[in-house]
């Protein structure tokens, strides 16, 4: 059966599936940071209370240690996971199942582990040290059933390309709100539930309390994803992804020098901003003694980190992505120092974490966009394209860096003396400066090592990846093996409106040449482009500039509007189709706006050529220079096939 991508959707329902998916954005990130940062909190704090500091401390120690164990071998699960999502098949869909279900389990599992499991803790601690560990991986596997389902569900959600940026800015919106309205209620709710306030940290009580808030918004949010969105059903969905394994992971990172580096850059840095972020808690409960003031940073930092994320794009057009980078390190590091002399004033320590947290969203967005990069990158290197397994690099170091700092985050509450029965007044001397040295020292030398090796080692620029891409689309489909159907010479259509010009007079070395393949050039009338026969497509360039498809006549075509527009980085240009998709003679393929190009002082020519040239004899233009021609009407090209020996 042949789908058509652009199948017609309401907009209820179009409006009605962007909002489902921000809500299930808002209860994600809400969940993960009630476990990330505040679970950890009720750890240190409260789940221990035999009356022995000693016997406390031990089994703090025990329970972050099995925390940050399970978390790294559950790394090595994720993959697979998601190859297991990549072949689900229900008549609910292929991501919402796991949604639902990973959102449900995983909230009711955090629930209980908000418990001491009816006492077992203190009655029988080893016993409870197994079935917190069993709890612990369950939940951590469901979540990530859910965080990989929840998040490759854009894709299924609408073939078009504008409707996945408002979903995926919807839901950027809902994570943003979750991840910080979590730590402005966290402390307001626990002590308001709480029968002893205990200085600040309130009781068991109150920290079921919130367990029970984060929970009900986990579930009703999943649920909203479940029924609220619409996967598109199409055979532009079947799964042809091989499986992914940790293997080929390794493999990748060490065959990609650029991704290998980025890597190891954010994986030291997410080390470090994790064991900051996540003891900021601890500071104003422990050594400013005002937990509630939490709440005010949280909302600062709500707004703040909005806007930062907006002004992204402008920030990295003025200061390209390697000085932005740096420029953010340094503003945390600035935020670091003025931390550690801020005491117990609440304004410095809002500046002070404020400047710490507010570059970590314009990194995030750096990191990934390089990572993003590294895919054009290891396949200009390697020859072949390891997109899956490029970007699955970036959420396993997230969880490496949770990890690794969810084991030194309860080493440092025992060691400054802020567990079970603490409070501002009884942390000595000794504590507060143990504190402060793991708080702060730590991961500043983190920070400045990952600053260190990504500024002599990811050389990866803009201006080369812009290169890259260039060089990638002009040698696209010199692999296809696509044969002709027919022994008749096919009769190509021009795919967009303009007049004929030689493409061997066109400013482009590669294309005049013919190494891009033999083919016309047409200068466009308008801006719309269409497929002159039925074909399948078989790469969408990133910059939108150009496409491949294959014909069902066997024809490998290349249709690449300007020269040098990849400098454009998309701007100007919209895709309606996407790789894997067959369409029908005159699908609009892409459209741009000719002004853009015009003002950015670029040639706007459309280049077409025919590029697995050794399936056919000859590729002759049908028309003379100059000559006016008509989308899908006018004749332009004769495609002759190579004859076969019998």
């Amino acid at each position: 059966m042949e789908t058509n991508s652009t199948q017609p959707t309401t907009t209820g329902r179009t409006i009605t599936s962007r909002v489902a998916y921000a809500f299930g954005a808002f209860g994600n990130d809400m969940f993960y940071g009630a476990l990330s940062t505040y679970f950890i909190m009720f750890v240190t704090t409260h789940l221990f209370n035999t009356g022995n500091q000693a016997k406390n401390n031990q089994m703090i120690l025990y329970i972050t240690s099995i925390i940050a164990a399970l978390r790294i071998v559950e790394l090595a699960i994720d993959p697979f996971i998601g190859n297991w999502i990549d072949r689900t098949k229900t008549r609910f869909g292929q991501f919402k199942p796991w949604v639902v279900v990973g959102g449900t389990i995983t909230s009711i599992i955090l629930l209980v582990l908000f418990t001491d499991l009816g006492g077992i803790n203190r009655t029988n601690p080893m016993l409870y040290l197994a079935i917190f560990a069993v709890l612990y991986i369950t939940m951590d596997i469901f979540y990530s059933f859910k965080d990989v389902a929840f998040w490759s569900m854009i894709p299924a959600l609408s073939f078009s390309a504008k409707e996945r940026e408002r979903t995926a800015a919807s839901a950027r919106i809902g994570s943003t709100l979750g991840g910080g309205l979590v730590g402005v209620i966290v402390m307001p709710l626990v002590l308001f539930f709480s029968l002893n306030k205990a200085g600040g940290t309130g009781d068991a009580r109150g920290w079921l309390s919130f367990a029970i808030l984060v929970a009900v918004v986990g579930i009703l949010t999943a649920l909203a994803v479940g029924f609220g969105t619409h996967e598109v059903q199409s055979d532009l969905r079947e799964n042809k992804e091989n499986t992914v394994g940790f293997k080929q992971i390794f493999k990748t990172l060490a065959s990609n020098d650029q991704l290998m580096w980025i890597a190891l850059t954010y994986g030291i840095y997410a080390i470090g901003i994790n064991i900051l972020n996540s003891l900021v808690l601890y500071y104003f409960t422990f050594i400013m003694g005002a937990s509630t003031q939490f709440s005010i940073f949280q909302m600062l930092n709500i707004v703040i980190s909005l806007a930062s994320v907006s002004l992204f794009p402008k920030l990295v057009d003025k200061v390209n992505r390697r000085n932005l980078f740096a420029i953010c390190i340094g503003i945390m590091l600035g935020g670091v120092a003025l931390f550690t002399v801020a005491g117990k004033s609440l304004v410095l320590v809002l500046i002070a974490a404020e400047m710490f947290q507010v570059p970590q969203a314009v990194i995030f967005l750096v990191v990934l966009m390089i990572i993003s990069d590294c895919v054009e990158y290891g396949q200009w290197k390697l020859g072949h394209r390891d997109e899956s397994l490029t970007l699955s690099i970036r959420p396993l170091l997230d969880k490496l860096g949770g990890a690794v700092s969810n084991g030194i985050v309860g080493q440092i509450a025992v060691v400054a003396g802020m567990t079970t029965g603490a409070t501002a007044a009884s942390i000595t001397a000794h504590g507060q400066l143990m504190f402060k040295l793991m708080m702060f020292a730590l991961p500043a030398i983190l920070i400045v090592i990952a600053l260190i090796i990504f500024w002599r080692k990811s050389t990866l620029t803009e201006q080369q990846h812009l290169a890259i891409v260039s060089e990638l689309e002009q040698t696209w489909g010199q692999t296809v093996t696509a044969e002709p159907d027919t022994l008749e010479p096919v009769t190509l259509t021009a795919p967009i409106s303009g007049t004929m010009v030689d493409l061997a007079t066109v400013n482009d070395a590669t294309f005049a040449s013919g190494a891009a393949g033999a083919g016309i050039a047409i200068q466009p009338t308008d801006g719309q482009v269409f497929a002159p026969f039925n074909a399948t497509v078989k790469q969408v360039f990133a910059t939108r500039h150009a496409i491949g498809i294959v014909g069902d006549n066997g024809v490998a075509l290349l249709i690449h509007i300007g020269i040098d527009t990849v400098k454009l980085r998309g701007t100007g240009f919209v895709a309606y189709v996407t790789a894997g998709q067959h369409v029908a003679k005159g699908t609009k393929l892409i459209e741009f706006w000719q002004p853009t190009i015009k003002q950015a002082g670029l040639d706007d020519v459309v280049l077409i050529t025919v590029t697995n040239t050794t399936a056919w004899q000859t590729v002759e233009p049908m028309l003379p220079v100059a000559t006016p021609v008509q989308a899908l009407t006018t004749a332009v090209l004769t495609i002759t096939p190579t004859k076969k020996e019998s």
